[in-house]
Order: structure tokens, then sequence, then C-alpha cells
């Protein structure tokens, strides 16, 4: 039996194939500025928005989506002009936010079911309403990251000549800072917070293996993210396991597979490759 004629499998497959889109064309920026494990950290800062949300009956996407922001905002502020550095302000709001998500979700009436849901995601639940909200936000994050490709890239390469060059330095920061709040969101439902770091950077890693221009790696990365997606779903409907997970793993699965593919690749190039007459070999070479 297709499943994919159920609608709920559509729904499922069109919200991973949007998120597949948008979360490798906003980390590539993230990569470019080593701040690859930011979306876990702002991930769980969700997940205390969620907890909120549960606790006060109120949306917990939408309180999930104010916290996310709060958060990504934070880590920006303390990153620009804090002494404590981006990488200590990250792992502070890491344990903070996970810790404060399994507390209100322990004290509002929610099952473990429903906090799973939002850890490992949860696709195949995706309602009419859930999807439409994936995608106007996920098309809305990718046009910003694609027209502003020139900006952002030379912000997250060198903001010292961003500055210079008369960007607005801090708008830009925010910006990413706010999208990636927005794609951890919008991806709970996908891959869950706690995987959606994986699909913002597996992607763009893989690409980095077998291209060299930004412009040209953005394209691949975006591309491979929307093969694991869409793979993945299939893969999940198939086999019956979780569709995050499967995401996640089938980004892994072809990172391994690219990279090997690109190291045989550069040895036999190598090895191929002519000698130039008088060059001595190896273990011709003397001391001197």
């Amino acid at each position: 039996m297709d499943l994919f004629q159920y609608d709920f499998m559509q729904r499922a497959l069109l919200g991973a194939l949007v998120i597949g889109l948008t979360a490798p064309a906003l980390g590539i920026y993230l990569v470019q500025r080593r701040l690859a494990l930011i979306g876990d950290g702002i991930g769980h800062v969700a997940l205390t928005g969620v907890g909120a949300g549960l606790l006060l009956n109120r949306s917990p996407v939408l309180v999930a989506v104010v916290a996310a922001i709060l958060g990504a905002v934070t880590i920006e502020l303390v990153r620009a002009r804090g002494r404590t550095s981006g990488d200590l302000a990250l792992a502070l709001l890491f344990y903070g936010g996970i810790a404060g998500g399994v507390m209100l979700v322990g004290l509002s009436d929610a099952s473990s079911a429903n906090l799973n849901a939002y850890l490992f995601g949860s696709l195949t639940t995706t309602s009419p309403a859930d999807l439409t909200t994936i995608a106007v936000l996920g098309a809305t994050i990718a046009v910003l990251m694609l027209a502003l490709r020139p900006a952002l890239f030379a912000v997250c390469h060198d903001e010292e000549y961003a500055r210079v060059a008369g960007l607005p330095v801090r708008a830009l920061n925010l910006l990413l800072a706010v999208a990636t709040a927005v794609t951890v969101t919008i991806a709970m439902r996908a891959v869950g917070v706690l995987l959606i770091s994986a699909l913002m950077v597996v992607p763009v890693a893989t690409a980095q293996q077998v291209t060299r221009g930004f412009r040209s790696t953005m394209t691949a990365a975006m591309a491979l993210g929307l093969f694991a997606a869409g793979a993945g779903i299939w893969v999940a409907a198939t086999a019956d396991t979780a569709p995050g997970a499967s995401v996640v793993l089938l980004a892994i699965a072809s990172f391994l597979v690219v990279a090997l593919a690109a190291a045989a690749w550069r040895v036999l190039r190598r090895r191929s490759a002519p000698v130039v007459a008088g060059t001595p070999e190896p273990h011709e070479v003397v001391l001197r």
C-alpha cells in the first residue's frame, strides 16, 4: 500500500522538504561563523518555551518561537559585547534551556509523549495549519538567505571588513540569530530540537567535500538537504522508523559516502599525475 496516498504523509513529506531546503541555506552561514552547534543551544531554549506553553495552556509553538528568538538574540549580544565567549554563552543556554524545559513540562499536565514529540520530532502529526506555518516561514527564511547572500557572507567571513565596507553588521547578525531561532522552531515538528543542528550542518559539510566556491557550496547543500529530507520520509514510511532520525541518518550517510568518494578521487589523481623530469623520488632525496 502506498502510504503517500494519505494526507498526513503528504503533509509530512512537504514539511520535510521545506525544512530540508531551508536549514542548509541558513546553516552555511553558521558553519562559516564556526557556530555549527548554535542550533542545539537555541533548540533547548525553545524547549523551555514549549514547557511554558504547555504549563500556561498556550500554543507551545508560538511560545517556543518567542523563547528561541530571545535566546538567539541573547547569544548574539553576549558574543558581540560581553566578556563571556560565544561558546560559553551557548553552553549556558544549552544546559539551562533543556533543564528549564524538562522542569516546566513536568509541572504541566502534559505526558512524556508530548515532550518526545518536540525532542525527536513528530512530522506525521503535522496539521494543515502547521504545514502552512512551516511553508510560509521556511520560504521567507530561504528567500532572505539567498537575497542577502553577499552581505551575510561578508559579515560571516570578516566582520571588520564588512563594517568598513558600510554594511549594517549588527542588524545582519541579529537577522541571522532570529532566522536561526525561527528555523529551529519550525523544524521541531520535523526532526526535533535534538536533531535540527544536524540538518543545518551535515549537508553543508557534505557539500564542502566536493565544492570550492560559497555559492556552489550553498546550492549543493540545499540540494543535499532536499534529498535527505525526501529520502528520509520515504524510508520512514516504508521501514516504519522515526522520520526525524531517518532524515538525519541519511544526511550523515550521504556525508560518509561523499567524503570517501572524494578521498578516493584525490588519491587516484595523485597517482595518475605525471612525474616531472628531474624530480627525485622520495627515497632518492638526500639531506644535506
